[in-house]
C-alpha cells in the first residue's frame, strides 16, 4: 500500500508541475494504479501455478486443467483446494478442521522461520565430512566464498540437520515421479514425508550426499554403499548410505547410527526387574552364548551395547566385531568389518580367539562359519553375545539349524535367547484414557492383569509433533535355554526335517509382554497391533 501511495503522489506532483508550467495537459489512455495492480495479480497467479506444480493437493492427471484455472484465479482456487484437502483429512483422521488448520499454519511458520534463520546465518550449524575427514569445500576444491552452488550444499546440510533434530533413524530420498522427489524421515519407527523437491534440485542433493559418502556420482544404476559423518553442536553422528537405481531416478537410503547406544543401560531399554535379573545373572557366567533376535530396526544393537555397559570392563577383556561400529565403548577393543579389505566376521573371530578374550560380541550372525566359530567359542570358556535377524526365539533356532549348525553344538553352546520389538511410547503431555472391549479384558485376566485403569490412547500435541507418541521402549521375550530345551534341540537329527518346528515346543511371549506395557500406560493398543499384530 505504501508503494501505491508513492506512485499516486508522484503522478499528482507531475501533473501539478505540468499545469504550473502552462503546458496543456493530455489525459493518459490508462490508469497507472490499475495497470500496476493488473501486473501484480498476474505475478501472483503465476506464483501459485508454480506452487501447485509440486503440490500433493491435486492428482497428476488433473494438473493441466488446474494450471489454467489457477492462472486466472490465483490464490482463490488455491484456497479452495486447501479447504477441500483439510476437510478430507479431517474426515480421515477424526480431527477438527480447526486443529488441522492450526497445524498447517504452524508448519508454514516453521518453514518461514527456518528459511529466515538459514539466510540470517552464514551457512549451516552442521558440517558434513567423509570417512577421511574431508568436508564439502575440500571435496569440491574451492573455498567457502567461491562455492558454485551454495544453495544445494546448504539444502543438503539442512536435510541432515532436520533429521537429527527430529530424532530420525533413517532418511529416504525417493523419486515420486518424473518432476519431483520426496524426502521422508523414519521417526520412532514410522515414516513421515517432510519435504518435496523439484527433480533437478533433489538430484543435485543426491549427488552431494554421494560425494561426501565417497560414492561414484556418475554411476546411477548399480547399487552403491558409502558412509559419512556430521558434526553438530559439538556432537558427532555417523551415517550409512545406500543407493539404488529405480524408476524415474535414483533412490538414497541413509541410516543414522544411534550414537546414544554407548551410554544406554538394560533398565533404559524397558526391561522388567525380573528380565533384568535374568540378563545380569547370565552375563556373570564365564561361558555360553546370549543370542538377541529380532527383525531390522528392532533395537538389537542398542540392547547389545546396554549389555556390554553392564559388564565390568576393568576385570574382563571385551572384544567386539561389528558392521559398522555404531558407538565407541571405553576399555573395549572394537573391530569393524571391511569386506573390501577381506575383514569378515569369520576371519575376525578366528583372530580374536588368539587375543585372550573374556567376552566376545558378534554384531550379526550371517553365515554357518560365523555361527559355528561363535558357538565353539561359547563352549571353550568365553561369554559370547550375538545378534541374528529373525522373527522369534523359535525361528532363531530353526535358522541356525538351517545354516548347518549341528543340534549337539547348538544345544551345548546356547545359554539365553531374547527376541524383541520396539513399541512407541505414548506422549506424556497428551495421552488420553482409552475404552477397552470385553474380549480384551478377558485377555488381560488370562495373563494375570487385573487393573485396567491405566490404559491410554494417542492424542497428539506440539511436543510429539501431532503423532501422540514420543520415544520407544522394548518388549522382550526372554527364553533361558534349560535342560528340557537342550534335550529337544539334541533330538533334532536333520535341519531339513519337516517336524523340526513341531519338535521345538516354544511359545512366543512377545504379545504378553507388550500387553503389560499397555496395561501400565506406556504404549497403546493401536501400537501393539501395528508392531506385533
Amino acid at each position: 500500500m505504501q508503494i501505491l501511495e508513492v506512485i499516486r503522489i508522484s503522478i499528482s506532483t507531475y501533473f501539478c508541475q505540468v499545469q504550473a508550467s502552462g503546458i496543456d495537459t493530455v489525459s493518459l489512455p490508462f490508469n497507472p494504479i490499475k495497470l500496476f495492480l493488473l501486473v501484480l495479480w498476474a505475478y501472483i497467479c503465476m506464483y501459485f501455478v508454480q506452487r501447485l506444480q509440486f503440490s500433493p493437493l491435486m492428482p497428476y492427471k488433473y494438473k493441466s486443467a488446474v494450471y489454467i484455472i489457477t492462472l486466472f484465479t490465483g490464490p482463490i482456487f488455491w484456497l479452495i483446494l486447501l479447504i477441500v484437502d483439510t476437510a478430507k483429512k479431517s474426515a480421515q483422521t477424526n480431527k477438527s478442521i480447526f486443529e488441522l488448520s492450526m497445524q498447517l499454519i504452524k508448519k508454514a511458520m516453521e518453514t518461514i522461520k527456518s528459511k529466515t534463520l538459514k539466510h540470517s546465518r552464514h551457512g549451516s550449524d552442521i558440517k558434513l565430512f567423509d570417512s577421511s575427514g574431508r568436508n564439502f569445500d575440500e571435496i569440491y576444491g574451492h573455498s567457502d566464498n567461491k562455492r558454485q552452488d551454495n544453495r544445494i550444499l546448504d539444502l543438503t546440510e539442512n536435510i541432515i540437520a532436520n533429521a537429527l533434530d527430529k530424532r530420525a533413524s533413517d532418511i529416504l530420498i525417493d523419486p515420486k515421479d518424473e518432476i519431483s522427489y520426496t524426502i521422508r524421515l523414519r521417526i520412532d519407527g514410522v515414516l513421515r514425508t517432510v519435504k518435496e523437491l523439484k527433480s533437478n534440485t533433489c538430484k543435485a542433493v543426491v549427488n552431494s550426499i554421494k560425494a561426501i559418502s565417497s560414492m561414484d556420482i556418475s554411476e546411477k544404476r548399480r547399487p552403491q554403499d558409502g558412509a559419512f559423518i556430521a558434526k553438530k553442536d559439538k556432537k558427532t553422528s555417523s551415517f550409512r548410505v545406500a543407493s539404488a537405481g529405480v524408476v524415474n531416478g535414483e533412490k538414497l537410503s541413509i541410516r543414522i547410527l544411534n550414537q546414544d547406544a554407548g551410554t544406554s543401560t538394560l533398565m533404559d531399554i524397558g526391561l522388567t526387574k525380573k528380565q533384568y535379573s535374568v540378563f545380569t545373572e547370565t552375563m556373570k557366567m564365564p561361558s555360553g552364548m546370549i543370542l538377541l533376535c529380532g527383525p531390522t530396526g528392532s533395537g538389537k544393537t542398542t540392547t547389545l551395547y546396554a549389555m556390554l555397559n553392564e559388564i565390568d570392563r576393568s576385570t574382563r577383556n571385551i572384544i567386539t566385531v561389528e558392521d559398522p561400529i555404531e558407538a565407541v565403548l571405553p576399555a573395549t577393543s572394537q573391530i569393524e568389518i571391511n569386506t573390501k579389505a577381506d575383514i569378515t566376521f569369520a576371519k575376525s573371530l578366528r583372530s580374536i580367539l588368539r587375543q585372550d578374550p573374556d567376552v566376545i560380541c558378534v554384531g550379526e550372525i550371517r553365515d554357518e562359519e560365523t555361527a559355528e566359530i561363535a558357538l565353539r567359542a561359547a563352549q571353550t570358556g568365553h561369554l559370547v553375545i550375538a545378534t541374528i535377524h529373525c522373527d522369534s526365539n523359535k525361528t532363531a533356532l530353526i535358522r541356525l539349524l538351517d545354516l548347518g549348525i549341528s543340534p549337539l553344538l547348538l544345544s551345548s553352546g546356547l545359554t539365553l535367547l531374547s527376541s524383541q520389538r520396539l513399541l512407541r511410547r505414548l506422549c506424556k503431555h497428551c495421552k488420553k484414557p482409552a475404552r477397552i472391549s470385553d474380549s480384551l479384558i478377558e485377555e488381560f485376566k488370562k495373563i494375570g492383569l487385573k487393573d485396567y485403569s491405566h490404559i491410554y490412547k494417542a492424542a497428539g500435541c506440539r511436543h510429539c509433533d501431532g503423532t501422540g507418541y514420543y520415544g520407544r521402549t522394548a518388549a522382550c521375550d526372554i527364553l533361558p535355554v534349560n535342560e528340557q530345551l537342550k534335550n529337544d534341540i539334541r533330538n533334532i537329527e536333520l535341519a531339513s526335517d519337516v517336524n523340526t518346528e513341531n519338535r521345538l515346543q516354544i511359545k512366543s511371549r512377545l504379545r504378553k509382554e507388550a500387553l503389560k506395557k499397555v496395561a501400565v500406560g506406556i504404549t497403546s493398543l493401536e501400537e501393539l497391533k501395528r508392531v506385533i499384530g
